[in-house]
């Protein structure tokens, strides 16, 4: 197959959904030959906020400190080839393809087909091993205990901040949460914490005792660096990524450190593309509240035109609650996904005190109407819009996903 053929491939094994457990990971990791060799550091990040940033952060230090670091995320905002980099650049297409081609032929024989996840797990672990990687940072896709990633041994768990989100998949409190994200966990191997709720600390701490892994919360903000990243809560991201690679061992100068957190690149996370439009993924109360206070310090007394999607199975009300405040007006439109929440249901979701609102029937139109006003734009709620925004925003081609 080659790149284009490969990736309809991969997209068709969409249709198989979602599937909680390791079982046929750990399958096709053995049948692909793609664990990791020995000796490779491999750390393993789940959460509810912050996975992303701080995945980034601990391979862009661990870069400036000579390692040559593997880094797995998801999902992908433009290209499907950003969840799987090594050394900073993503995997080529031509490699890309022929991996996917030999990775069908293995998933053709199996008796259960894995799923588009598990696919893509397998063929970043394989680029992984074929380039010779020292370290690996693996993004948890959802949860932590059943998700795909936990297939693959890590030899340090890191877990961001634990809110409310995928409740259909991993429970209906914080607790019930706490504890699928806590089987990230591996028995005698250390644990790196963000600061959390008592309840949640509590979750951690005993399933930390029962594994026998000593166990890390991080209750102080790296401070004293220049950030690429914005937002007070980027410096608490900062001290979990350095916790974590010190913990495996690397060794850390103020120079790879401050050289790593100035260059870190993590797009559609408060991300200014081209001036006065601003793109951040916030899709849960928790990162909506975290966005509104980052609006606040980066532009204390202008409110945003807020052009806002969001998907099925997100508390879209909780969102636009934390979002409206900063808003002078919203401008409400769909995402290319079937998951998509129509924009006459999202406005269903406004709050009373809600600021005029008008609904378009896609971004295009209605970052068109947007920029006819003074002030700044803000697009936010969905991933999937922030991607399909920044692809049109920087005239990219824009490879939608459902995952």
């Amino acid at each position: 197959m080659n790149y284009g053929e490969a990736l309809d491939w991969l997209y068709s094994t969409q249709m198989f959904g979602i599937k909680l457990g390791l079982d046929g990971t750990r399958h096709l990791l053995k049948a692909s030959l793609a664990y990791p060799a020995h000796g490779v550091t491999v750390i393993h990040v789940a959460g509810t906020n912050g996975k992303g940033s701080t995945c980034a952060m601990i391979d862009s230090i661990a870069r400036a400190c000579g390692r040559r670091c593997g880094l797995f995320t998801s999902p992908h905002l433009i290209d499907f080839r950003e969840r799987i980099r090594v050394t900073g650049q993503e995997i080529p297409e031509e490699e890309c393809a022929a991996m996917l081609t030999e990775l069908r032929a293995l998933c053709e024989g199996m008796e259960n087909h894995p799923t588009f996840f598990e696919i893509t797990l397998v063929l970043a672990m394989r680029w992984f091993r074929r380039c010779e990687c020292e370290m690996i940072v693996l993004e948890t896709g959802m949860g932590g205990r059943l998700d795909a990633t936990t297939a693959v041994p890590a030899d340090i768990a890191v877990i961001t901040p634990i809110g409310l989100d995928h409740m259909q998949w991993l429970g209906n409190t914080l607790e019930e949460i706490a504890l699928e994200k806590a089987g990230i966990i591996v028995p005698g191997k250390p644990v790196i914490s963000a600061i959390q709720e008592k309840s949640v600390r509590h979750v951690f701490e005993k399933e930390a005792n029962e594994h026998r892994s000593p166990l890390e919360f991080i209750e102080e903000p790296m401070l004293g660096y220049p950030m690429a990243l914005a937002g007070e809560h980027q410096k608490w991201n900062a001290a979990l990524a350095v916790a974590a690679l010190h913990r495996a061992g690397v060794p850390l100068s103020s120079d790879s450190v401050g050289y790593g957190l100035r260059t870190v690149s993590w797009p559609g996370r408060f991300e200014s593309v081209i001036p006065g439009v601003i793109l951040d993924g916030a899709h849960n109360p928790q990162s909506a509240a975290v966005l509104a206070a980052t609006w606040q310090e980066q532009f204390p007394n202008k409110k945003a035109a807020l052009i806002f999607s969001a998907v099925a199975g997100k508390d879209i009300g909780q969102i636009l609650d934390r979002l409206v405040p900063i808003a002078s007006r919203i401008l409400l439109c769909p995402v290319d996904t079937p998951r998509a929440v129509t924009p006459a249901e999202l406005a269903g979701f406004l709050p009373a005190d809600s600021p005029p609102h008008e609904i378009f029937n896609t971004f295009e139109s209605a970052y068109a109407a947007a920029g006819t006003q003074e002030n700044p734009i803000l697009v936010a709620g969905s991933l999937f819009l922030v991607g399909e925004a920044r692809a049109f925003l920087t005239n990219c081609g824009f490879q939608s996903s459902m995952q």
